[in-house]
């Protein structure tokens, strides 16, 4: 598969996830979840669905299991949206680079601080 083709994959799935995502009807999905990344492997047949939300560790966990609970919906919806040959198994992981970024930018303005 030529890269442009993954690319250009990976954003229509991107796209539609976060689509599908807000109409989950589980308690425990957050309404305000983000997907920031979607990997697919060459073969269609994996990809792995970073997914950024607010909320404490043990609600992020808990969302991830209401996010697995919810994969058959998520495959179908996909499926029916996206008309590809292959629907993949979808690894919901949860992405803390915003949490990372803010927390080395707290660091930063502490050193600053320390050195006025």
């Amino acid at each position: 598969m030529a890269s442009y083709r993954g690319q250009k994959i990976n954003n229509e799935m991107k796209r539609e996830l976060s689509s599908i995502l807000r109409e989950i009807k589980d308690p425990r999905v957050p309404q305000l979840i983000s997907v920031v990344k979607v990997e697919v492997t060459k073969d269609l047949k994996f990809a792995k669905v970073y997914v950024s939300m607010l909320g404490t560790d043990d609600e992020k966990q808990n969302a991830l299991k209401g996010l697995k609970s919810a994969h058959g919906f998520v495959r179908t919806e996909v499926s029916r949206r996206l008309g590809l040959r292959a629907t993949p198994e979808f690894t919901f992981l949860i992405d803390d680079s915003i949490e990372y970024g803010s927390h080395i930018t707290d660091i930063i303005n502490k050193i600053n601080n320390k050195e006025v």
